[in-house]
Protein backbone atom coordinates (compact mmCIF):
# COMPACT_ATOMS: atom_id res chain seq x y z
CA UNK A 1 0.00 0.00 0.00
CA UNK A 2 1.03 3.61 -0.18
CA UNK A 3 0.62 5.46 2.30
CA UNK A 4 1.05 9.62 3.08
CA UNK A 5 2.92 10.57 6.68
CA UNK A 6 2.43 13.97 7.53
CA UNK A 7 4.82 14.90 10.18
CA UNK A 8 7.14 12.78 8.81
CA UNK A 9 10.04 14.77 11.07
CA UNK A 10 7.88 14.98 14.03
CA UNK A 11 7.99 12.67 17.73
CA UNK A 12 5.23 10.80 16.19
CA UNK A 13 6.28 10.41 12.69
CA UNK A 14 10.06 9.53 13.07
CA UNK A 15 8.60 6.07 15.65
CA UNK A 16 5.81 5.06 13.05
CA UNK A 17 7.66 5.57 9.60
CA UNK A 18 9.70 2.51 10.52
CA UNK A 19 6.82 0.37 11.42
CA UNK A 20 5.13 1.23 8.45
CA UNK A 21 8.12 0.70 6.39
CA UNK A 22 8.11 -3.19 8.44
CA UNK A 23 4.35 -4.01 7.05
CA UNK A 24 5.49 -3.48 3.72
CA UNK A 25 3.78 -0.06 2.70
CA UNK A 26 5.76 2.29 0.65
CA UNK A 27 5.53 5.90 2.72
CA UNK A 28 5.19 9.36 1.01
CA UNK A 29 6.95 11.38 3.85
CA UNK A 30 5.49 14.67 3.71
CA UNK A 31 7.95 17.67 4.95
CA UNK A 32 8.13 21.41 5.21
CA UNK A 33 11.92 21.06 5.11
CA UNK A 34 13.69 18.20 3.26
CA UNK A 35 17.18 19.33 5.15
CA UNK A 36 15.93 18.10 8.17
CA UNK A 37 14.61 15.06 7.32
CA UNK A 38 17.24 12.17 8.27
CA UNK A 39 15.84 8.74 7.70
CA UNK A 40 17.95 5.67 8.30
CA UNK A 41 19.38 4.45 5.20
CA UNK A 42 18.03 0.86 5.58
CA UNK A 43 14.42 2.83 5.03
CA UNK A 44 15.45 5.17 1.77
CA UNK A 45 14.51 2.34 -0.48
CA UNK A 46 10.86 2.38 0.19
CA UNK A 47 10.11 6.00 1.13
CA UNK A 48 9.47 9.03 -1.33
CA UNK A 49 9.85 12.87 0.06
CA UNK A 50 7.05 15.08 -0.67
CA UNK A 51 8.25 18.83 0.21
CA UNK A 52 4.82 20.13 1.51
CA UNK A 53 3.33 23.11 3.24
CA UNK A 54 -0.35 22.10 4.66
CA UNK A 55 -0.72 26.27 4.48
CA UNK A 56 0.55 26.55 1.44
CA UNK A 57 -2.10 25.09 -1.44
CA UNK A 58 -0.47 25.16 -4.17
CA UNK A 59 2.64 22.90 -2.51
CA UNK A 60 -0.30 20.31 -1.84
CA UNK A 61 -1.39 19.70 -5.33
CA UNK A 62 2.03 17.60 -5.33
CA UNK A 63 0.40 14.90 -3.15
CA UNK A 64 0.44 12.02 -5.51
CA UNK A 65 -2.87 10.27 -6.87
CA UNK A 66 -2.27 6.85 -6.01
CA UNK A 67 -1.95 7.23 -2.31
CA UNK A 68 -4.06 4.21 -0.16
CA UNK A 69 -4.30 5.72 3.45
CA UNK A 70 -3.32 9.03 4.70
CA UNK A 71 -1.77 9.73 8.68
CA UNK A 72 -2.11 13.78 9.68
CA UNK A 73 0.17 13.91 12.38
CA UNK A 74 0.58 17.83 13.19
CA UNK A 75 -0.41 20.26 14.93
CA UNK A 76 0.81 23.80 15.60
CA UNK A 77 0.30 24.18 19.49
CA UNK A 78 3.84 26.21 20.36
CA UNK A 79 4.59 28.00 16.70
CA UNK A 80 2.19 30.76 17.13
CA UNK A 81 -0.18 32.58 19.08
CA UNK A 82 -2.93 31.84 16.24
CA UNK A 83 -2.39 28.66 15.72
CA UNK A 84 -5.94 27.72 16.02
CA UNK A 85 -6.87 29.41 12.80
CA UNK A 86 -3.33 27.62 11.51
CA UNK A 87 -4.73 24.10 12.49
CA UNK A 88 -8.41 25.03 11.12
CA UNK A 89 -6.97 26.28 7.76
CA UNK A 90 -4.08 23.10 7.65
CA UNK A 91 -6.92 20.65 7.67
CA UNK A 92 -9.42 22.08 5.41
CA UNK A 93 -6.39 22.51 2.93
CA UNK A 94 -5.22 18.61 3.53
CA UNK A 95 -8.91 17.91 3.08
CA UNK A 96 -9.40 19.43 -0.20
CA UNK A 97 -6.63 18.25 -1.69
CA UNK A 98 -7.20 14.61 -0.65
CA UNK A 99 -10.37 15.42 -3.37
CA UNK A 100 -7.70 14.41 -5.66
CA UNK A 101 -6.33 11.04 -4.70
CA UNK A 102 -7.93 7.57 -4.65
CA UNK A 103 -7.11 7.80 -0.44
CA UNK A 104 -9.47 5.45 1.02
CA UNK A 105 -8.51 6.03 4.66
CA UNK A 106 -7.26 9.35 7.13
CA UNK A 107 -5.99 8.64 10.21
CA UNK A 108 -5.62 11.63 12.73
CA UNK A 109 -3.84 11.31 16.20
CA UNK A 110 -5.96 13.88 18.47
CA UNK A 111 -6.38 14.71 22.01
CA UNK A 112 -9.11 12.94 24.49
CA UNK A 113 -11.86 15.85 24.60
CA UNK A 114 -14.61 14.43 26.73
CA UNK A 115 -15.37 17.99 28.24
CA UNK A 116 -17.60 20.32 28.30
CA UNK A 117 -15.43 22.94 28.70
CA UNK A 118 -11.98 22.46 26.68
CA UNK A 119 -8.64 24.54 26.63
CA UNK A 120 -8.06 26.34 23.64
CA UNK A 121 -5.43 23.82 22.67
CA UNK A 122 -7.87 20.61 23.55
CA UNK A 123 -10.62 22.59 21.00
CA UNK A 124 -8.07 23.28 18.32
CA UNK A 125 -7.71 20.00 18.21
CA UNK A 126 -11.63 18.74 17.83
CA UNK A 127 -11.80 21.52 15.35
CA UNK A 128 -9.62 19.86 13.01
CA UNK A 129 -11.00 16.22 13.81
CA UNK A 130 -14.60 17.93 12.90
CA UNK A 131 -12.55 19.75 9.45
CA UNK A 132 -11.11 15.92 8.45
CA UNK A 133 -14.38 14.04 9.01
CA UNK A 134 -15.92 16.10 6.34
CA UNK A 135 -13.69 14.14 3.35
CA UNK A 136 -15.08 11.79 1.01
CA UNK A 137 -12.80 8.72 2.17
CA UNK A 138 -12.98 7.09 6.03
CA UNK A 139 -11.82 8.65 8.86
CA UNK A 140 -10.64 7.57 11.86
CA UNK A 141 -9.47 9.58 15.07
CA UNK A 142 -7.23 8.74 17.55
CA UNK A 143 -7.71 10.65 20.99
CA UNK A 144 -4.32 10.23 23.20
CA UNK A 145 -4.13 12.30 26.43
CA UNK A 146 -0.32 12.22 28.20
CA UNK A 147 2.07 10.31 26.19
CA UNK A 148 5.19 8.94 27.47
CA UNK A 149 7.94 7.88 26.07
CA UNK A 150 11.78 8.36 25.80
CA UNK A 151 12.11 12.04 23.92
CA UNK A 152 8.39 12.67 24.42
CA UNK A 153 7.35 16.03 26.06
CA UNK A 154 5.61 14.86 28.78
CA UNK A 155 8.03 12.54 29.68
CA UNK A 156 10.94 15.43 29.77
CA UNK A 157 8.48 17.42 31.61
CA UNK A 158 8.21 15.27 34.25
CA UNK A 159 11.62 14.09 34.27
CA UNK A 160 12.41 17.77 34.99
CA UNK A 161 10.28 18.04 37.64
CA UNK A 162 11.15 14.87 39.76
CA UNK A 163 14.85 15.43 39.24
CA UNK A 164 15.37 18.75 39.34
CA UNK A 165 13.07 19.34 42.52
CA UNK A 166 12.86 17.47 46.13
CA UNK A 167 10.31 19.53 47.09
CA UNK A 168 7.70 21.27 45.19
CA UNK A 169 4.90 24.04 45.77
CA UNK A 170 2.38 22.99 43.07
CA UNK A 171 -0.93 24.63 41.46
CA UNK A 172 -3.83 22.70 42.15
CA UNK A 173 -4.04 21.32 38.48
CA UNK A 174 -1.94 18.87 39.74
CA UNK A 175 -5.22 16.96 40.96
CA UNK A 176 -6.96 17.04 37.61
CA UNK A 177 -6.74 13.53 36.20
CA UNK A 178 -5.51 12.07 33.14
CA UNK A 179 -4.92 8.62 31.82
CA UNK A 180 -1.23 8.02 29.96
CA UNK A 181 -0.60 5.92 27.42
CA UNK A 182 3.13 4.83 26.29
CA UNK A 183 4.74 5.99 23.01
CA UNK A 184 4.70 2.16 21.65
CA UNK A 185 1.03 1.59 22.43
CA UNK A 186 0.29 4.82 20.17
CA UNK A 187 2.18 3.41 17.43
CA UNK A 188 0.38 -0.28 17.42
CA UNK A 189 -3.04 1.80 17.41
CA UNK A 190 -1.97 4.13 15.03
CA UNK A 191 -0.72 1.31 13.14
CA UNK A 192 -3.32 -1.38 13.29
CA UNK A 193 -5.83 0.73 12.51
CA UNK A 194 -4.55 1.26 8.95
CA UNK A 195 -7.63 0.29 6.41
CA UNK A 196 -9.18 -1.58 8.98
CA UNK A 197 -12.54 -1.62 8.61
CA UNK A 198 -13.77 -1.68 12.22
CA UNK A 199 -12.11 1.54 12.72
CA UNK A 200 -13.34 3.60 9.57
CA UNK A 201 -15.38 6.77 10.48
CA UNK A 202 -15.29 6.34 14.33
CA UNK A 203 -12.99 8.39 16.80
CA UNK A 204 -11.94 6.39 19.86
CA UNK A 205 -10.19 7.55 23.03
CA UNK A 206 -6.68 5.59 23.12
CA UNK A 207 -4.86 5.31 26.99
CA UNK A 208 -3.31 3.27 29.58
CA UNK A 209 -4.78 1.39 32.21
CA UNK A 210 -4.01 3.90 34.77
CA UNK A 211 -6.03 6.60 35.40
CA UNK A 212 -3.96 8.97 37.68
CA UNK A 213 -3.87 12.61 38.87
CA UNK A 214 -0.72 14.23 37.45
CA UNK A 215 0.92 14.54 41.05
CA UNK A 216 0.35 10.57 41.11
CA UNK A 217 2.78 10.35 38.19
CA UNK A 218 5.05 12.90 39.51
CA UNK A 219 5.64 10.54 42.40
CA UNK A 220 5.36 7.22 40.94
CA UNK A 221 8.18 8.78 38.28
CA UNK A 222 9.93 10.13 41.67
CA UNK A 223 9.24 5.80 43.21
CA UNK A 224 10.84 4.31 39.55
CA UNK A 225 13.79 6.47 40.20
CA UNK A 226 14.36 5.26 43.67
CA UNK A 227 14.04 9.45 44.84
CA UNK A 228 12.13 10.67 47.60
CA UNK A 229 9.62 13.98 46.58
CA UNK A 230 6.93 16.02 48.74
CA UNK A 231 4.41 17.86 46.82
CA UNK A 232 2.44 20.61 48.11
CA UNK A 233 -0.51 22.15 46.79
CA UNK A 234 -1.76 25.25 47.10
CA UNK A 235 -4.91 27.40 45.30
CA UNK A 236 -3.19 30.50 44.63
CA UNK A 237 -1.11 29.83 41.86
CA UNK A 238 -2.56 31.74 38.39
CA UNK A 239 -2.40 29.92 35.24
CA UNK A 240 0.18 32.48 33.79
CA UNK A 241 2.51 31.80 37.10
CA UNK A 242 2.08 28.40 36.81
CA UNK A 243 2.94 28.48 33.29
CA UNK A 244 6.55 30.46 34.20
CA UNK A 245 7.12 27.86 36.86
CA UNK A 246 6.57 25.07 34.51
CA UNK A 247 8.91 27.16 32.22
CA UNK A 248 11.61 28.01 34.68
CA UNK A 249 11.98 24.50 36.11
CA UNK A 250 11.74 22.43 32.92
CA UNK A 251 12.82 22.26 29.26
CA UNK A 252 9.66 23.86 27.50
CA UNK A 253 9.29 26.74 25.82
CA UNK A 254 6.90 29.80 27.89
CA UNK A 255 4.29 29.05 24.80
CA UNK A 256 3.81 25.65 24.90
CA UNK A 257 4.14 25.85 28.86
CA UNK A 258 1.43 28.07 28.54
CA UNK A 259 -1.31 26.04 26.41
CA UNK A 260 -0.18 22.86 28.76
CA UNK A 261 -1.29 24.78 31.77
CA UNK A 262 -4.50 25.49 30.48
CA UNK A 263 -4.83 22.02 28.77
CA UNK A 264 -3.98 20.62 32.18
CA UNK A 265 -7.32 21.71 34.00
CA UNK A 266 -9.30 19.66 31.95
CA UNK A 267 -9.44 15.79 32.87
CA UNK A 268 -8.17 13.58 29.86
CA UNK A 269 -9.47 10.59 31.05
CA UNK A 270 -10.77 7.57 28.16
CA UNK A 271 -14.45 7.14 27.72
CA UNK A 272 -13.98 3.44 26.76
CA UNK A 273 -11.54 1.08 26.00
CA UNK A 274 -12.92 -1.17 23.15
CA UNK A 275 -10.71 -0.33 20.50
CA UNK A 276 -8.15 -2.07 22.72
CA UNK A 277 -10.13 -5.42 21.93
CA UNK A 278 -10.54 -4.78 18.27
CA UNK A 279 -7.01 -4.40 17.68
CA UNK A 280 -5.80 -6.80 20.07
CA UNK A 281 -3.72 -4.32 22.04
CA UNK A 282 -2.61 -4.38 25.65
CA UNK A 283 -1.41 -1.44 26.55
CA UNK A 284 1.38 -0.78 29.41
CA UNK A 285 1.15 0.69 32.42
CA UNK A 286 2.34 4.04 33.39
CA UNK A 287 5.44 2.92 35.82
CA UNK A 288 6.54 -0.13 33.18
CA UNK A 289 5.97 3.01 30.18
CA UNK A 290 8.83 4.81 32.32
CA UNK A 291 10.99 1.34 32.82
CA UNK A 292 10.58 1.09 29.55
CA UNK A 293 11.50 4.90 28.66
CA UNK A 294 14.83 4.59 30.52
CA UNK A 295 16.03 1.67 28.96
CA UNK A 296 15.87 3.69 25.97
CA UNK A 297 17.50 6.13 27.20
CA UNK A 298 20.62 3.92 29.02
CA UNK A 299 21.04 2.00 25.71
CA UNK A 300 21.36 5.41 23.60
CA UNK A 301 18.12 4.00 21.68
CA UNK A 302 15.93 7.41 21.51
CA UNK A 303 14.49 7.40 17.96
CA UNK A 304 12.59 11.05 18.77
CA UNK A 305 12.84 13.52 20.64
CA UNK A 306 10.13 16.79 21.22
CA UNK A 307 13.13 19.18 21.62
CA UNK A 308 14.40 18.31 18.20
CA UNK A 309 11.12 19.97 16.75
CA UNK A 310 11.50 23.42 16.50
CA UNK A 311 8.54 23.71 18.95
CA UNK A 312 10.85 23.11 21.94
CA UNK A 313 12.19 27.00 20.71
CA UNK A 314 9.26 28.30 19.64
CA UNK A 315 10.83 29.51 16.02
CA UNK A 316 9.67 28.42 12.48
CA UNK A 317 12.00 28.59 9.61
CA UNK A 318 13.17 26.65 6.74
CA UNK A 319 17.13 25.91 7.62
CA UNK A 320 17.93 25.80 3.61
CA UNK A 321 17.30 29.88 4.42
CA UNK A 322 20.65 30.01 6.69
CA UNK A 323 22.67 27.15 5.70
CA UNK A 324 24.78 29.81 4.10
CA UNK A 325 26.49 31.37 6.76
CA UNK A 326 26.46 35.39 6.05
CA UNK A 327 29.28 37.64 5.36
CA UNK A 328 28.10 41.09 4.60
CA UNK A 329 27.43 43.31 7.55
CA UNK A 330 28.33 40.59 9.88
CA UNK A 331 30.47 40.12 12.58
CA UNK A 332 32.89 36.91 12.62
CA UNK A 333 35.19 35.68 15.40
CA UNK A 334 37.55 32.88 13.11
CA UNK A 335 40.21 31.04 15.31
CA UNK A 336 41.98 28.12 13.74
CA UNK A 337 44.16 25.45 15.00
CA UNK A 338 46.67 22.42 14.22
CA UNK A 339 44.93 18.62 15.56
CA UNK A 340 47.00 15.58 15.92
CA UNK A 341 44.04 13.38 15.15
CA UNK A 342 41.46 14.04 12.57
CA UNK A 343 38.82 11.91 13.97
CA UNK A 344 39.15 12.37 17.43
CA UNK A 345 38.97 15.82 17.17
CA UNK A 346 35.78 15.04 15.13
CA UNK A 347 34.53 12.70 17.78
CA UNK A 348 34.84 15.75 20.17
CA UNK A 349 32.86 18.05 17.99
CA UNK A 350 30.49 15.81 17.54
CA UNK A 351 30.07 14.92 21.23
CA UNK A 352 29.52 18.54 22.32
CA UNK A 353 26.56 20.34 24.51
CA UNK A 354 23.94 18.25 26.34
CA UNK A 355 25.86 16.37 29.31
CA UNK A 356 29.57 16.75 27.70
CA UNK A 357 28.59 20.54 27.63
CA UNK A 358 31.09 23.28 25.72
CA UNK A 359 34.55 22.53 27.03
CA UNK A 360 35.56 25.60 28.61
CA UNK A 361 33.54 28.17 30.40
CA UNK A 362 30.91 26.13 31.37
CA UNK A 363 29.76 28.42 33.86
CA UNK A 364 29.61 31.21 31.57
CA UNK A 365 27.38 29.18 28.93
CA UNK A 366 25.05 28.04 31.84
CA UNK A 367 24.72 31.81 33.22
CA UNK A 368 24.15 32.82 29.33
CA UNK A 369 21.48 30.13 28.94
CA UNK A 370 20.20 31.43 32.47
CA UNK A 371 19.43 34.87 31.34
CA UNK A 372 18.52 33.52 27.75
CA UNK A 373 15.50 31.80 29.62
CA UNK A 374 14.63 35.14 31.55
CA UNK A 375 14.37 36.71 28.45
CA UNK A 376 12.25 34.27 27.32
CA UNK A 377 14.16 31.86 25.20
CA UNK A 378 15.46 28.43 25.59
CA UNK A 379 18.24 28.28 27.60
CA UNK A 380 20.44 25.36 27.61
CA UNK A 381 17.89 22.81 29.25
CA UNK A 382 17.42 20.94 25.87
CA UNK A 383 20.55 19.03 25.95
CA UNK A 384 20.73 17.15 23.32
CA UNK A 385 18.97 13.73 21.78
CA UNK A 386 22.08 10.99 21.16
CA UNK A 387 25.31 12.05 23.00
CA UNK A 388 27.56 11.24 19.85
CA UNK A 389 25.10 11.33 17.02
CA UNK A 390 24.19 14.81 15.41
CA UNK A 391 21.67 15.01 12.37
CA UNK A 392 20.20 18.04 10.72
CA UNK A 393 17.41 19.61 12.54
CA UNK A 394 18.77 18.33 15.84
CA UNK A 395 18.47 20.76 18.65
CA UNK A 396 21.85 21.27 20.85
CA UNK A 397 21.09 23.11 23.93
CA UNK A 398 19.97 26.17 22.64
CA UNK A 399 21.36 25.73 19.02
CA UNK A 400 20.06 24.27 15.62
CA UNK A 401 22.32 21.72 13.73
CA UNK A 402 21.78 23.34 10.17
CA UNK A 403 24.42 20.90 8.81
CA UNK A 404 26.28 17.91 9.95
CA UNK A 405 28.71 16.18 7.77
CA UNK A 406 31.41 13.73 10.07
CA UNK A 407 33.05 12.74 6.94
CA UNK A 408 33.80 16.09 5.48
CA UNK A 409 34.58 17.30 9.41
CA UNK A 410 31.79 20.53 9.28
CA UNK A 411 29.28 21.41 11.96
CA UNK A 412 27.11 24.30 11.70
CA UNK A 413 24.67 25.42 14.33
CA UNK A 414 22.04 28.33 14.37
CA UNK A 415 21.85 30.11 17.62
CA UNK A 416 17.91 29.84 18.73
CA UNK A 417 18.62 32.11 21.74
CA UNK A 418 17.04 35.32 21.87
CA UNK A 419 19.74 37.67 20.50
CA UNK A 420 19.35 41.33 19.11
CA UNK A 421 20.39 39.48 16.21
CA UNK A 422 21.14 36.09 13.98
CA UNK A 423 24.29 34.04 15.24
CA UNK A 424 26.00 30.94 13.58
CA UNK A 425 28.58 28.39 15.33
CA UNK A 426 30.77 26.25 12.26
CA UNK A 427 33.65 24.28 13.19
CA UNK A 428 35.21 22.45 9.85
CA UNK A 429 38.18 20.16 9.88
CA UNK A 430 40.47 20.22 6.92
CA UNK A 431 43.69 18.66 6.67
CA UNK A 432 45.15 19.22 9.93
CA UNK A 433 43.67 21.98 11.12
CA UNK A 434 40.79 22.77 13.11
CA UNK A 435 38.77 26.03 12.34
CA UNK A 436 36.25 28.06 14.41
CA UNK A 437 33.89 30.57 13.38
CA UNK A 438 31.44 32.32 14.67
CA UNK A 439 29.10 35.00 12.91
CA UNK A 440 27.05 37.25 14.32
CA UNK A 441 24.53 39.55 11.81
CA UNK A 442 23.60 42.16 14.34
CA UNK A 443 19.95 43.83 13.78
CA UNK A 444 20.20 47.86 14.34
CA UNK A 445 22.12 49.59 17.04
CA UNK A 446 21.27 46.72 20.24
CA UNK A 447 23.05 44.23 18.19
CA UNK A 448 25.73 45.82 17.14
CA UNK A 449 25.48 46.90 21.30
CA UNK A 450 25.69 43.61 22.17
CA UNK A 451 28.59 42.03 19.90
CA UNK A 452 30.76 44.45 21.66
CA UNK A 453 30.02 43.78 24.86
CA UNK A 454 30.19 40.09 24.93
CA UNK A 455 33.09 40.16 22.45
CA UNK A 456 36.02 40.07 25.48
CA UNK A 457 34.03 36.98 26.46
CA UNK A 458 34.39 35.40 23.18
CA UNK A 459 38.01 35.85 23.48
CA UNK A 460 38.33 34.20 26.79
CA UNK A 461 35.66 31.18 25.72
CA UNK A 462 36.10 30.74 22.16
CA UNK A 463 40.42 30.33 22.49
CA UNK A 464 39.47 28.13 25.59
CA UNK A 465 36.92 25.92 23.67
CA UNK A 466 39.16 25.36 20.91
CA UNK A 467 42.12 24.68 22.75
CA UNK A 468 40.34 22.06 24.61
CA UNK A 469 39.06 20.38 21.26
CA UNK A 470 41.91 19.81 20.09
CA UNK A 471 43.82 18.49 23.36
CA UNK A 472 44.80 14.83 23.42
CA UNK A 473 44.99 12.69 26.33
CA UNK A 474 48.45 11.85 26.79
CA UNK A 475 47.13 7.91 27.20
CA UNK A 476 45.38 8.59 23.36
Amino acid sequence: MKILLTGSTGYIGKRLLPVLIELGHEVVCCVRDPKRFNPPESLKENITVLKLDLLDEKSLENIPEDIDAAYYLVHSMSSSGDYESMEENSAINFRKALKRTQVNHVIYLSGIVNETELSKHLSSRKNVELELSKGDYNFTALRAGIIIGSGSASFEIIRDLVEKLPLMVTPKWLNTKCQPIGISDVIAFLSKSLLNPKTFNQNFDIGGPDILTYKNMLLDFAEVRNLKRKIFIVPIMTPKLSSYWLYFVTSTSYKLATSLVHSMKIEVVCRDNHLNSILGVTPLSYKECLKRAFSKIESNEILSSWKDAYSSSGLSFNISDFIEVPTFGCFKDNRTMPIENRDFTINKIWSIGGTTGWYYGNFLWKTRGFIDKLFGGVGLRRGRTNPSAINVGDSIDFWRVLYANKEEGRLLLFAEMKLPGEAWLEFKVVDKQLTQTATFRPLGLAGRLYWYAVFPFHGFIFKGMLKQITAMPKDY
